[in-house]
């Protein structure tokens, strides 16, 4: 009987065997048979335990060695250009051992996050402990999950925070990233799934503490189901995609097109071009160009990209990143308008006369080269005289026609009198580690304007031509306000002073009068907000109802398809209309038409929602060393447990409780949105100037809560247990409610009643 190896020579074996290193191939190597296999077991048993071995159903290996065929994650290059690879079942005590990835000229090409599958060979002397060649990559989109991290004696679990989701997720002790007890953390799925046990998962990012700065957005999207990592199938659609050729397109390359944007801008979906038209039977008139992306020829009806473009919906915008639509390779290259690149659009010529007036647009499927790719501030800049060595060759033949046609516009859009809210964009600025720097309101400058217009003008052209070929299509709807809405900003208008008629049909034009009226009053806000909760939410729909904030008959979605689902409709259905491919509007599209648009209507009003919880939770992030501090602001909402205010310096919206307010009852009036103390006659309604007291704020909910200091200038009520009621706030019983009621039979308007 052949006589049983050492521990030594059966981990030599195994380390100079990593093909053969079952139980039964060491018996056979070793000469072991009969009742000797018993002992062999135990040999085995007693290095697996003391961590020398690691079993893998009926085989054993060295932990603190990789097998031979590895699964790997590229990546980025280093300083020399080198690809190094980590691997992703190490099981060692040690460091992960680093792997040179070594690239045949035959091999397919590799980057930063791809997952392959190698074949490894160890070597010495080097700064790395192994060379791996490809065998095949497979794929980059594991299954991503965010939660928090409870650490255990062997590893720990992930208990996620998506809605709906109770599976909890098993992380072996290698694969803790270091996370520690009670930590945000994001984690991938680790190894096929098992009809036994929970599921494993390697932690790939700690996020620390989950109400950090970092983790807030990524909260939401969990918080909100926006899927936010695209599936393998899609992402190998999209890398497979080419660049758009000439063939059956109009060759716009020679038309000087640029790009303007913000200027973080990743991507550039619109581009444009005016010049003055040469028709002398329209003097004084412009031509203006606008191209957009040909989302429609890389995104098919039916494909994995169409599937999950339509899924999303949209893209959702966060602080500190973007969700978007469609992956990189599209949004961030193909369709994206780069400076000096050919790229598929389609293109709107349209024609207005020298009052601003539309007198005919041709839409084109073309080809065009951005001649360069501008942010709004540099673009304004040059128009106000100061242009940068980008925009002064610019300067007179692109920017300078841009706005002459812009002015022309801007004098129709004043006679059409759309909706004039003035609402201005809270803007937060963050640090590279995910902290608030700053908190503030964007500018709006005419370049802002000019583009806005541009747009609203393309889409109307969109909308009509897809009417006049009966073209089946999506709609942007936005209704008027209902009676009872217009009947609750009537009775806040009359309280203020100023008068909204009725008894007849509305036009956009009354309310911007009311808001003209109210503009540098103390009202001012308050009938901006007023205003604005008066408003119906628009939406997509196959029929036509029009839009009413922007006054126009038809109106439709046309210069955003990388971002937003009903654009790329648009353009299939205008493709379709112009018999400019197989690439249109399909009959299985048409008949769901109406699915569609409720379910892309729900993405983007949770798309909102998310973001709007964000920039909360950032804020309060923001403000919550401030606490203590006295801020100005007004109040912006009224419910029975207290008033909502917007600060004026960040525009957060903070709580007011009732126990803040004052030592007195204080009675709920929900038809004229006010609370009145029963014993000081005081009165608080939407839009009362209010110093007040941040005394908590939480960034894991958003939520600040406030305490009141002074309302309309004065000393606000003392709150409970802190003296007596009374003193400079008492007035007269009723004078304040009968005043915000509305209750006086005339109450002239503040500018003549005009």
């Amino acid at each position: 009987m052949a006589k049983l190896p050492t521990r030594d020579q059966v981990l030599a074996w195994i380390s100079e065997h990593p093909h053969a290193t079952s139980k039964r191939d060491i018996a056979k190597a070793f000469g072991i048979k009969g009742a000797a296999r018993i002992d062999l077991k135990r040999l085995l048993k007693e290095l697996e335990e003391d961590g020398h071995l690691e079993k893998r159903r009926k085989t054993y290996r060295d932990p603190d060695r990789l097998p031979p065929v590895s699964v790997l994650q590229v990546l980025a290059p280093d300083d020399l250009g080198d690809l190094f690879a980590r691997p992703l079942e190490w099981q060692g005590e040690g460091p992960e051992p680093r792997i040179l990835f070594s690239a045949r000229a035959t091999d397919p090409a590799v980057g930063q996050g791809d997952r392959i599958l190698a074949r490894l060979q160890e070597v010495q002397g080097e700064d790395h402990q192994y060379v791996a060649r490809l065998i095949r990559k497979i794929g980059t989109n594991p299954r991503r999950l965010l939660g928090i991290f409870r650490a255990g004696a062997e590893g720990g679990r992930i208990l996620p925070i998506s809605k709906g989701a109770d599976t909890e997720w098993q992380v072996r002790p290698g694969d803790t990233h270091g996370a520690k007890d009670g930590e945000l953390v994001e984690a991938e799925q680790a190894g096929p799934k098992s009809r036994m046990g929970a599921p494993r998962a390697r932690i790939v990012t700690r996020l620390g503490d989950p109400g950090a700065a970092r983790a807030v957005s990524l909260i939401a999207i969990h918080e909100y189901g926006i899927p936010d990592a695209f599936p393998d199938a899609v992402i190998e659609e999209a890398d497979a995609a080419k660049p758009a050729g000439l063939q059956g397109r109009e060759d716009l390359r020679d038309m000087p097109l640029v790009t303007i944007d913000p200027s973080d801008a990743r991507d550039h979906d619109d581009a444009c071009y005016a010049h003055a038209d040469d028709d002398p039977k329209n003097k004084g008139g412009h031509v203006i160009w606008v191209a957009i992306a040909d989302v429609a020829h890389y995104v098919r009806p039916g494909s994995a990209l169409d599937r999950e473009a339509k899924k999303r919906g949209n893209s959702s915008y966060f602080p500190d990143r973007v969700v978007p639509m469609l992956p990189d390779r599209l949004s961030g290259d193909l369709c994206s308008l780069h400076e000096g690149v050919p790229r598929a659009c389609l293109a709107v010529r349209m024609v207005i006369d020298a009052e601003g007036n539309k007198i005919g647009h041709a839409f084109v499927r073309g080809l065009m080269r951005s001649v360069a790719s501008l942010n709004y501030e540099e673009v304004q800049a040059a128009q106000d005289g100061t242009p940068n060595d980008k925009t002064g060759p610019l300067l007179e033949p692109v920017i300078a026609p841009l706005f002459a046609a812009y002015e022309a516009l801007a004098a129709a859009r004043k006679r059409r009198q759309p909706l004039d809210l003035d609402l201005p964009e809270r803007r937060i600025e963050l640090s590279e580690e995910g902290e608030v720097l700053s908190v503030g309101f964007k500018d709006r400058l005419d370049a802002h304007k000019l583009i806005e217009e541009f747009m609203v003008l393309a889409n109307v052209a969109a909308a009509e031509t897809l009417i006049a070929k009966r073209q089946p299509l999506l709609f942007r709807v936005h209704e008027e306000p209902s009676p009872e809405k217009l009947d609750a900003l009537r009775e806040v208008a009359a309280a203020s002073g100023f008068t909204l008629a009725k008894g007849q049909v509305l036009h956009t034009s009354q309310l911007n009068r009311l808001l003209a009226d109210a503009e540098g009053t103390e009202f001012d806000e308050l009938i901006n907000m007023s205003t604005l909760r008066s408003m119906q939410q628009a939406y997509y729909n196959p029929e036509n109802f029009g839009h009413f904030g922007l006054a126009l008959k038809a109106y439709a979605h046309f210069t955003s398809p990388i971002r937003r689902y009903s654009d790329l409709i648009v353009h299939r259905a205008l493709i379709s209309a112009h018999g400019w491919g197989r690439d249109g509007l399909s009959l299985e599209e048409i008949e769901s038409l109406d699915a569609t648009a409720k379910h892309i209507s729900e993405t983007e009003r949770r798309s909102m929602a998310a973001e709007r919880d964000t920039a909360d939770r950032y804020l309060a992030a923001y403000l919550s060393d401030r606490v203590g501090s006295t801020f100005t602001g007004r109040i912006s909402g009224i419910a029975r447990f207290g008033a909502f205010v917007k600060l004026d310096e960040t525009g957060a919206d903070g709580l007011l409780p009732m126990r803040a307010i004052g030592n007195e009852y204080f009675h709920f009036d929900a038809e004229t949105q006010t609370l009145m103390g029963s014993d000081s006659g005081l009165t608080i309604g939407i839009g009362d100037r209010v110093t007040v007291k941040l005394a908590e704020a939480v960034p894991v909910t958003g939520g600040l809560v406030l305490d009141l200091v002074e309302i309309d200038g004065r000393q606000a009520p003392v709150r409970r247990g802190r003296g007596k009621p009374g003193g400079p706030m008492r007035r007269k019983a009723g004078q304040s409610a009968r005043k915000r009621a509305g209750l006086r039979k005339k109450t002239p308007s503040r500018k003549g009643g005009r």
